[in-house]
């Protein structure tokens, strides 16, 4: 005869690997008050400092406008190029096998554990004036380093992997007999791509975009080197924040930031509803 089974809950039952459900969520909840949310609070209360008027002031300034208008734009055109070069980079690295994959495979990866100065450091020497590549732009009227465009490249340098490794699963797990009927039903390579493929991925793609947006968005030491750190022209907005501290100007300096948090907010309640479709359409719990 076989031996009584513990009923679930009861003192037979089999210990928990970490403690009880209380225990551990009072631990989360200090550590991210701790690590996040005292931090970010005190930014907020420190802006209270400034009255309505000094606030709206200090975050629409003209010199601070204009840094808004680089650092959103340049970062919307640089997740924008990352969305069509990360969905080809990724289709080659899943559906196709050549010398040197594991290679490229690893280099995707590389702008996670390069230090952003140094990214910073190696596009100048390469856009440069006078470095490898920009000698020879130079010349035909085309300057890269320290301007706008400098920036942009910048961020596409370190939003792609962003969008490769979102994708890159997705593709992975698309079944590839759904191309085979379509083909079958004489349907084009374009047409499989668009109407069987693609919607399949475009959560993905579309959480790809928002996180390599979100990133540019907070980027600064890979920018500051080939930025060219000029005001009204070629300023982004960290370093307006980054200014203003120097001047000891700490309450303008948080005035910005809180405008900064607020659009961080909202770009991670978006990738959020983005990665729960996506779980949807695949049939995952949310």
């Amino acid at each position: 005869m076989a031996p009584p089974v513990a009923a679930p809950g009861r003192r037979g039952a089999a210990k928990r690997v970490l403690p009880g459900f209380g225990l551990t969520l009072g631990y989360t909840l200090f550590y991210l008050s701790v690590i996040v949310l005292v931090p970010l609070s005190a930014l907020v209360l420190r802006s209270f400092s400034l009255t309505g008027e000094q606030f709206w002031a200090a975050v629409t300034s003209p010199r601070v406008l204009a840094s808004y208008r680089l650092t959103f734009g340049a970062s919307l055109l640089a997740a924008l190029v990352n969305l069509v070069f990360g969905l080809l980079l990724a289709w080659v690295l899943v559906r196709y096998r050549f010398p040197g994959k594991k290679i490229v495979d690893a280099m995707v990866d590389l702008p996670f554990a390069l230090p952003t100065a140094v990214a910073g450091i190696s596009l100048t020497a390469l856009l440069a004036g006078n470095g490898w590549i920009g000698r020879y732009l130079e010349p035909l009227g085309i300057k890269l380093a320290f301007t706008p465009a400098g920036v942009v490249i910048a961020l596409i340098f370190i939003g792609l992997p962003f969008v490769v490794r979102t994708v890159q699963p997705v593709l992975e797990d698309t079944e590839k007999e759904l191309e085979e009927a379509a083909t079958c039903l004489g349907a084009t390579r374009l047409q499989t791509f668009t109407r069987v493929i693609l919607p399949s991925i475009t959560p993905a793609l579309l959480t790809g975009f928002a996180m390599a947006f979100a990133r540019a968005i907070g980027e600064y030491g890979s920018v500051i080197f080939i930025a060219g750190n000029m005001p009204m022209i070629s300023e982004i907005t960290p370093l307006i924040i980054i200014g203003k501290l120097e001047q000891y100007d700490y309450a303008g300096a948080t005035a910005v930031a809180v405008v900064m948090l607020l659009f961080s907010f909202i770009l991670l309640l978006i990738i959020n509803g983005l990665q729960a479709w996506q779980r949807r359409r695949a049939g995952m719990p949310a």
